[in-house]
């Protein structure tokens, strides 16, 4: 028979209360999170005048409203404080859909927008006014950049995210 001193029953005795505890809470915590977020790494992280971002997400819930963002990652290095972006968008049983987007990055005054880790920082911008119901189907996307400079230098990653608005 195994003698267990005092210390290490009360250490057992803890252990025992805190785990149902941790349990509740880590399983209240797991929430499904109602998002497709799909990113094209930029080769190089010089973007060409003609590289596409491009992907697919499905709807199924038409009873919800969506919110739709572009989510740019760059470097310190990006010696713009906007980009110019060409967003292509297919619906359901439509033809491709195109509109120039100005995304703003920063400002002089106040640095760069978004949230940042050493020299890399990311931005995740809204481009609908308002929350849209989408009907149930397939939706395309293709992001290209419409700057000046070819290559469009110190780009990381493009890409687009579609989340479910929440009830304000």
């Amino acid at each position: 028979m195994v003698k267990i001193n005092t210390y290490h029953r009360l250490l057992l005795n803890r252990l025992y209360c805190l785990l149902p505890i941790a349990c509740c809470l880590l399983l209240s915590s797991c929430k499904q999170l109602d998002v497709y977020e799909k990113d094209s790494t930029i080769p190089k992280y010089e973007w060409q005048s003609n590289f596409m971002a491009k992907g697919s997400f499905t709807i199924s819930d038409t009873t919800s409203a969506y919110n739709l963002y572009v989510v740019l990652r760059h470097t310190d290095a990006y010696k713009y404080n906007n980009i110019w972006l060409n967003i292509g968008s297919q619906f359901p049983g439509d033809s491709v859909r195109h509109q120039k987007v100005n995304i703003s990055l920063g400002e002089d005054a106040t640095g760069w927008k978004g949230t940042g880790m050493n020299d890399i920082w990311e931005v995740r911008t809204l481009i609908t006014e308002k929350p849209w119901y989408l009907k149930k189907g397939v939706y395309n996307f293709s992001i290209a950049q419409i700057m000046r400079d070819n290559p469009l230098l110190h780009i990381m990653s493009v890409g687009m995210r579609v989340e479910k608005a929440t009830e304000e």
